[in-house]
């Protein structure tokens, strides 16, 4: 591309036609994907540590909930992989649409294959959207645990010089739906519990799901930006079109 108008406005002009709001959201997207798939992987695996050193003493008590974060796990592999390649798509979106509202390039046209192509992603990242505000919420749970955890702990520490009220203080796994109500001990009380809210593998656990739902809430804020840069590149081009200077494909 030739440059009459000089360098500087030249690049101003190249500059403008960059999706700042895309490339903002694909930012957010891998960050927050990264976040959550590797804090959510390796606080499934901790969670799996814990309930077994602490809470089940058969293997065929948990055995269902080490199957369900095995399954998560290949879920979190494929999450990850899909995100990565769909804002590479939206980014590669955002350049062309925003090269064809601000015909950065000369001749450029808005076609209609073009048009039907931004509408498209427009409802994959609607749906998506949906999708991850479920995965958001559904995030929320293990720290929801863990917090009732280890205030619970906090308590302990404060009546140390009360055991009988100490032992009254428990968490059950079971209720929760870690494990089945046959499970033993199922639960953890007083001491034991606060031995166990003292380990490494609880602390780091309680971290990890912290952070992979600060991840989960990250790639929501990322797909809600898509979402309002998708539609706005897509009204652009239909009044393009509307202009009559769309073309077919």
């Amino acid at each position: 591309m030739s440059c009459p108008i000089g360098c500087y406005d030249c690049c101003m002009k190249c500059l403008g036609g960059v999706p700042y709001c895309s490339l903002v959201a694909t930012l957010l997207c891998f960050s927050g994907i990264a976040l959550f798939c590797g804090c959510g992987h390796q606080a499934l695996t901790e969670t799996e540590r814990l309930i077994e050193t602490y809470f089940a003493r058969n293997l065929q008590d948990y055995i269902t909930l080490a199957y369900l974060i095995q399954y998560f796990q290949y879920v979190i592999y494929g999450l990850a992989s899909f995100f990565f390649l769909y804002c590479i798509v939206l980014l590669a979106e955002g350049f062309y649409t925003t090269s064809a509202a601000k015909q950065t390039f000369g001749e450029f046209r808005s076609t209609l294959c073009g048009r039907c192509l931004s509408s498209t992603f427009i409802l994959i990242t609607y749906l998506l959207a949906v999708v991850w505000l479920l995965v958001f919420a559904f995030s929320a749970l293990p720290v929801y645990f863990f917090y009732n955890m280890d205030a619970t702990c906090q308590t302990i520490t404060v009546l140390t010089e009360t055991p009988a009220s100490i032992n009254q203080l428990c968490i059950d796994a079971r209720q929760y739906g870690l494990l089945p109500w046959n499970a033993l001990p199922g639960k953890a009380c007083g001491m034991t519990l606060s031995t166990v809210c003292k380990t490494r593998e609880f602390r780091v656990t309680y971290d990890l799901y912290i952070a992979a739902f600060a991840g989960a809430g990250i790639t929501l804020l990322a797909l809600l930006t898509y979402m309002v840069s998708t539609t706005y590149n897509f009204a652009v081009l239909r009044y393009l079109g509307r202009k009559g200077i769309g073309t077919r494909c």
